[in-house]
């Protein structure tokens, strides 16, 4: 089987427009957490979310494309064409054919669906736009992408809630890994801020009321983000062949699922997916130097997370930093696992692990190493990206250093 490398990273998110903007907020400890201005939430429970501010989409598209494409799909796109100039690929008929792209989507077009139904409910009117079905189709995000670069080989769009983005660049890496395809484009997009989708969070309580803090003892809950990232995948062979810029290695990738609890996390479906991601590397848990965690800021996840790295890595979690991004760019839902994707390889890129901002009080049921508030030096060969959904379906990316 042939080793993958990653040769582009394409990212459009709360804490930055593209991948420079994005790790220079992850280095600094910058959060993009602020009052939500595309809804009003007078009233509402929470106010804040980290929205890609001052988004315009005649910036991105012409105006005839832009009335097909949802906000989601457009940060997919957006992210397509950084990842794919990073990567420099020179499209060919034969390589068109032979790339794949793979995205994970836990709401697809829910806004457009959401203003739909504004206007047939509430206002009472009865012709509807006539994009509403092809805007909110959660492959929308991977059909524009293909329809950006002429790209006839297998596409997908892949929908396991929180863990969604995971799933599909992990299936990517195995593609590409096996020889089914010889590119593959993955990641996933989300764009959550409507007025239905932010009721229907804040009646699950699931919601800080100000910040995201994980694994800090005053944690209150999670906070909604948006975006998307896109990874260019290939073989690490015939990257170096062309002189591609190599950003990692995607070395293994472990799936699970807890069988057990809808919404409620499990340490024991943790646990086995990271050992799974591990299997798959050939990697041994000591061999592994930071985790990049799901960390979401809830009571139930960061203790359950926690629960689950000293199974897998016992006496090494003394001594392993796990770090959680969410408490910067929000959490992305279906996106989160890419966005996160993206901030691992740029650690063991950088030789810097992003923090874990807002960390106030340690919890001796999150008795980790947290990079509380401030990044780290450190040089690993490995690392881990955690991704653990609702459904209890859960996806582990382990990556290594280029």
């Amino acid at each position: 089987m042939r080793r993958v490398a990653v040769t582009g990273i394409g990212v459009i998110c709360g804490l930055g427009r593209d991948l420079a903007e994005y790790w220079c907020g992850l280095r600094e400890g910058r959060s993009g957490v602020a009052p939500i201005e595309s809804v009003d939430t007078t009233g509402m429970r929470f106010q804040n979310g980290a929205e890609v501010r001052d988004y315009r989409q005649q910036e991105h598209f012409e105006d005839k494309r832009a009335d097909f494409i949802d906000r989601f799909a457009q940060f997919a796109v957006i992210a397509a064409r950084e990842a794919a100039a990073r990567a420099r690929v020179e499209w060919s008929p034969r390589l068109r054919q032979r790339t794949a792209i793979v995205t994970g989507s836990c709401l697809g077009g829910q806004s457009t669906e959401d203003s739909g139904f504004v206007d047939l409910y509430r206002l009472g009117r009865q012709r509807l736009n006539p994009l509403i079905i092809p805007r909110t189709m959660a492959n929308a995000g991977a059909s524009h992408i293909s329809i950006e670069f002429g790209i006839t080989g297998p596409a997908f769009t892949l929908s396991t809630a929180c863990s969604s983005s995971g799933h599909a660049i992990g299936q990517a890496y195995w593609m590409v890994r096996s020889g089914a395809v010889e590119m593959a484009l993955a990641g996933g997009s989300e764009a959550p801020f409507s007025m239905g989708i932010l009721k229907a969070w804040e009646a699950m309580r699931v919601i800080s009321p100000d910040l995201c803090r994980p694994f800090s003892r005053d944690r209150k809950g999670m906070v909604l983000g948006e975006g998307a990232a896109i990874l260019v995948l290939e073989p690490l062979e015939a990257a170096r062949a062309r002189g591609a810029s190599i950003e990692g290695e995607i070395v293994g990738f472990g799936m699970s699922s807890d069988a057990s609890h809808i919404t409620q996390p499990s340490a024991d479906g943790a646990a086995r997916a990271m050992m799974a991601a591990l299997e798959d590397a050939g990697l041994e848990p000591g061999q592994a130097g930071y985790i990049n965690a799901h960390g979401t800021g809830t009571q139930a996840n960061d203790s359950t997370e926690t629960r689950a790295i000293r199974a897998v890595f016992g006496a090494h979690a003394d001594r392993l930093p796990v770090s959680s991004t969410k408490a910067m760019h929000g959490h992305a839902l279906g996106a989160a696992s890419a966005l996160e994707a993206a901030a691992t390889l740029l650690a063991l890129r950088e030789g810097v692990l992003p923090p874990t901002v807002n960390y106030r009080e340690p919890d001796r049921d999150c008795d980790l190493d947290v990079v509380p508030n401030v990044a780290r030096k450190a040089s690993p060969e490995y690392a881990l990206s955690n991704s653990f959904a609702f459904g209890g379906l859960n996806a582990v990316l382990a990556f290594g250093r280029a």
